[in-house]
C-alpha cells in the first residue's frame, strides 16, 4: 500500500481558503479544547461523533469529496468549539469500525477523502467499491471471532458492536438493517458461520468464520489488522500469532 499524507486531527486552521462563510476563531488550544469539553456531556459529545461518522460514511459512499465547511455546518455546529475532538474521536471510530483514514487530499482548500485500510489477500475480492462500509464492518466481526479463539458467542459479538456505536436494534444510514445484514448476508456470502449453542435457554449462537473468509483473507492479515489498531506488534497476542503464522 502506498504511503499516503493523513490529516491530523483535522482540526480548524486559521484563514484557510473555503471557511470564509463559517467565520471561524482562532483554533483553541489543547487545553481550552480539554476545559470546553468539561462544560459538555459525554452523551452530547458521542452524539456529535456518532452523526460525523455517519455523515463521512454517507459522502464516501457517493464518493463525494468532504469539505471541511461542510463538516462544520452540516454536523458540527454549536459544538465548533471542541472540533478537533470530535474529529478525531470520528477519526479512530472510522479507523476501528470500518478500517478507514480521513486523508486531506487539498491542504489549501482542506478536502478530505476516506480511503481503505482493509487486510486483503492479494488478487482476491476484499477490494475497495461501494461495500467498503459493509466490509470494514465484516473485518471487525472477523477480527474479533479470531481474537477470541475462533469462536464467539452472539451476545459478546453485538456488545462489542454497540461499544463502536453500531446498534442491531436500530436502523444504520449506510448499513440497513444491522440484524439483518450480519445474520443474514454475510452468512449467505459464507463471510461468517452462526451455529446454535446446544442446551442454552434462551437460545445462544456461536460465530466463527464462513468458507469464503477464510478464502478472501488470512489470521495473519487481520491479525496484522487488529495490531495497527491497537498500536502494538502481533506477536503481543502469542497463542494469535503463533496460530496466524502456522
Amino acid at each position: 500500500m502506498s504511503q499516503r499524507k493523513r490529516s491530523r486531527g483535522l482540526g480548524p486552521s486559521q484563514g484557510g481558503d473555503g471557511d470564509e462563510d463559517f467565520n471561524l476563531s482562532p483554533t483553541p488550544s489543547h487545553s481550552q479544547v480539554q476545559r470546553n469539553l468539561e462544560r459538555r456531556s459525554q452523551d452530547q459529545i458521542n452524539q456529535k461523533v456518532s452523526e460525523l461518522v455517519q455523515f463521512l460514511l454517507v459522502k464516501d459512499q457517493k464518493k463525494i469529496p468532504i469539505k471541511r465547511p461542510d463538516i462544520l455546518k452540516k454536523v458540527i455546529g454549536d459544538y465548533r468549539d471542541v472540533y478537533s475532538e470530535i474529529v478525531n474521536r470520528a477519526g479512530r471510530t472510522l479507523q476501528q469500525v470500518f478500517g478507514l483514514q480521513l486523508v486531506e487530499i487539498d491542504t489549501k482548500h482542506h478536502i478530505y477523502i476516506l480511503t481503505s485500510d482493509l487486510p486483503r489477500a492479494e488478487g482476491e475480492n476484499l477490494h475497495r467499491d461501494n461495500q467498503t462500509a459493509k466490509l470494514g464492518l465484516l473485518i471487525v466481526i472477523l477480527s474479533f471471532i479470531f481474537m477470541k479463539g475462533n469462536s464467539a458467542k452472539d451476545g459478546a459479538v453485538w456488545e462489542f458492536l454497540r461499544r463502536l456505536r453500531v446498534q442491531p436494534g436500530e436502523r444504520h444510514e449506510v448499513f440497513g438493517d444491522v440484524k439483518k445484514l450480519v445474520t443474514e448476508e454475510f452468512v449467505r456470502q459464507k463471510y461468517l458461520e452462526i451455529t446454535p449453542i446446544p442446551l442454552t435457554d434462551p437460545p445462544e449462537f456461536k460465530y466463527q468464520w464462513g468458507l469464503r473468509a477464510a478464502k478472501e483473507t488470512s489470521k495473519k492479515d487481520v491479525l496484522r489488522f487488529v495490531a495497527q489498531i491497537q498500536k502494538k506488534d502481533p506477536t503481543f497476542w502469542t497463542s494469535q500469532y503463533n496460530e496466524a503464522e502456522a
